[in-house]
């Protein structure tokens, strides 16, 4: 009965350990709009420009952390199978870590490699240069007639 405790204890324990380790952001790049000339964040409206560049950059794959989290138990799970006594707990931890880092790892190999995102930099028309990271730029081209609204840059 006291191993079955110590089980359970152990499972809440590394779920929400684990748990602490998931990504909520969606979006990698939050969207953001900087001002190449002055240094600071700006997701307001930045106006009317032209379009100087587009460069395509590849968005980091993120795992949502199930994957750790069924790892770990089944690893937990799997440990507790060796051994007894205070050996039996050890390999119960060792389980459940080893099966998290294993269970995260297969998550992201089945994940996508991450998605494509559009640097796209704008020259204002008041001179000054923004810099948009955006996820899609649908029919946007160098020397396009833009405006930047809310940190993100559409055909004019």
């Amino acid at each position: 009965m006291k191993s079955t405790h110590t089980i359970a204890a152990l499972i809440v324990a590394s779920t929400a350990v684990l748990s602490g380790c998931a990504s909520t952001s969606s979006d990698p790049y939050n969207n953001s709009t900087y001002n190449n000339n002055s240094g600071y964040n700006s997701t307001a409206s930045a106006g009317y420009g032209t379009i100087d560049s587009i460069q395509v950059t590849r968005g980091a794959a993120h795992t949502s952390g199930g994957g750790a989290v069924v790892g770990g138990l089944v690893g937990a799970l799997v440990g507790n199978q060796i051994g007894s006594g205070s050996g039996r707990t050890a390999a119960t931890v060792a389980g459940a870590v080893g099966g998290a880092v294993v269970g995260n790892n297969v998550e992201a190999n089945r994940a996508q490699n991450g998605q494509d995102m559009y640097q796209i930099n704008v020259r204002l028309d008041n001179g000054d240069y923004r810099t948009v990271v955006q996820d899609s730029v649908y029919d946007l081209r160098v020397g396009n007639r833009v405006r930047l609204v809310d940190g993100r840059v559409y055909r004019y």
